[in-house]
């Protein structure tokens, strides 16, 4: 028998006939070839359409919602979630270069303060040293500059390994004050205000000048700025007459020649001296008024400077806040009842 040949099919033959093998073999591949073509796109196509540019979008239940607190911060357009207004006022009070257990004691006494003074968020807070510094993420860029990535990444690393942390003492939330430098002791509130705090007592501060090269300053006042501030008509004899009478702190409590009196507190206010630790002199010759301070700030609660020298010492920041804040307990915060009703 002979082989048998395929003979080609003629023209108007159909595509199913045992003639076409090839071209139906050859539409096979090129349909597969397209198919996955589309299975690699697609997907890709599909993510660029429905992903937005920041990330996916969660929608958020309303109650959980409700319950997210933000701060209204004087100056922003806009109310600032918690944790990300703290960035804010880590980054403004304590350096950069400080220890990360020092900025995260700074983040715990800085969401306590202004989730007190706030009332968790219902009410507005100042930007300034009147309230606690705070600067938002363009002046952080404009202040470090190329170094704002590290610093950055360091200032959210303590704040995020403290979010939600505040300080209460018996049940309360405090009034967590801090400031930059003591005189190797706190002040307590009672010297401060007149009014006794329990968490806010004189405690040890040692070794701040290995952390601060301004721990003493000094200032020459003409007589008449002297004068002028403080509202007096003071000659050679007042000053001989002056007597500065201090608290167990060593701070100045009163300030006394002849008839007039003062506060320390007023003294430093009135004359924007560093801190109420101060000696006064006088020069007959010149009439210049010399001051020296030890210290700055008011004095009471956490000193910043004071937490950054323990933290050398390898204290943890719990360990700081608590020997700063007598008596108070690290807790973590739960808005109140009645805010998480309200409904968005």
């Amino acid at each position: 028998m002979g082989l048998n040949r395929i003979r080609p099919a003629p023209p108007d033959a159909p595509l199913n006939t045992p003639s076409a093998p090839r071209i139906q073999c050859g539409m096979d591949k090129r349909l597969l070839a397209v198919f996955i073509i589309l299975l690699f796109f697609i997907p890709i196509v599909l993510n660029k359409a429905f992903k937005p540019p920041d990330g996916p979008s969660i929608r958020k239940d309303p109650a959980v919602a409700a319950c997210e607190t933000e701060i209204t911060v004087e100056g922003e357009d806009k109310p600032l979630p918690l944790e990300e207004y703290i960035v804010g006022v880590v980054a403004s009070e304590m350096p950069v270069t400080y220890s990360s257990e020092a900025l995260k004691a700074q983040a715990i006494a800085a969401r306590t303060y202004a989730l007190k003074e706030t009332a968790e968020g219902t009410k507005p807070i100042g930007r300034g040293t009147g309230a606690q510094v705070y600067a938002n993420k363009k002046e952080r860029k404009e202040r470090w500059g190329k170094a704002f990535k590290e610093n950055e990444k360091k200032i959210r690393a303590a704040v995020d390994a403290t979010a939600g942390d505040i300080l209460v003492h018996e049940g309360g939330m405090i009034t967590a004050m801090f400031f930059s430098t003591s005189n190797g002791q706190t002040e307590t509130a009672e010297n401060f205000t007149g009014n006794p705090v329990p968490y806010l007592q004189s405690v040890d501060s040692p070794d701040e000048q290995t952390v601060s090269e301004q721990v003493e300053r000094s200032v020459d006042m003409p007589l008449r700025d002297w004068n002028q501030k403080l509202g007096v008509s003071w000659k050679e004899a007042d000053f001989r007459a002056l007597q500065l009478v201090r608290n167990e702190t060593g701070r100045v409590q009163q300030v006394l020649s002849g008839s007039t009196e003062f506060s320390g507190r007023d003294i430093r206010e009135k004359l924007g001296l560093a801190s109420t630790d101060f000696n006064i002199g006088f020069d007959v010759a010149n009439k210049v008024v010399h001051i020296t301070t030890k210290g700055y700030g008011h004095g009471v609660g956490m000193s910043q400077n004071g937490a950054e020298a323990y933290a050398k010492k390898g204290w943890t920041a719990e360990k700081i806040v608590s020997h700063y804040y007598t008596g108070a307990e690290v807790k973590k915060f739960e808005k109140s009842e009645s805010q998480c009703l309200k409904t968005p």
